[in-house]
Order: C-alpha cells, then structure tokens, then sequence
C-alpha cells in the first residue's frame, strides 16, 4: 500500500485531515504562552502580579499560560502585552507572504 501523503508537504496534509485551523491556532497560542512565560521570568513578576497589572483575576493568568487553551480574547492579550512592555502585533498575511 502507498503512502498518499508522500511529496505532499505537512500543511496540505492537515488541510485533509482537516485539522489545520486547529493545529495553527494550539501552534500560535504555545508560542504566545512560552514568549509572556518568559518575559515574566525575565522580569520576576508572579502570577500574582501578573493579573494586578491586567487588572483582572490570576485564574485568567493561568488561562493565558495554559499553552493548550486557545480561548485567549485579543483584549486579554493586549492587556498582557502592556502588562510585561512588550507591543502586541497581530496580522493577517497575505497568500503570497504565507
């Protein structure tokens, strides 16, 4: 039996497994997760701290954290951008810059 994925590159291969929204979206939100995780450890600010300076409850903080809870709002992580002093860019690309 052949491989019908072989020559196929990985994206087209979640396209058909129809998984690919949901892969680049837990991709996206580990990343994010890792980058605030990190420049909290950088600036020795607690969970505590965290949410004081999001204004908003530690359970949330841990949402953010949480690198599988893809449920973040934009606002939650603007908040968070502000709250470490690293800008938040989001932005579509183009088919041609993908």
């Amino acid at each position: 039996m052949s491989n019908q994925h072989i020559g196929s590159d990985f994206d087209d291969f979640l396209k058909e497994e129809g998984i690919r929204e949901e892969v680049t979206a837990a991709a996206i939100k580990r990343v994010i997760a890792w980058q605030l995780a990190e420049a909290m450890k950088r600036m020795h600010i607690t969970k505590t701290e965290m949410a004081a300076r999001m204004h908003t409850s530690r359970a949330v903080v841990n949402r953010l954290l949480d690198e599988d809870d893809t449920s973040i709002t934009l606002a939650t992580l603007a908040r968070a951008s502000l709250a470490v002093g690293i800008p938040l860019k989001i932005e579509l690309l183009s088919n041609t810059e993908a």
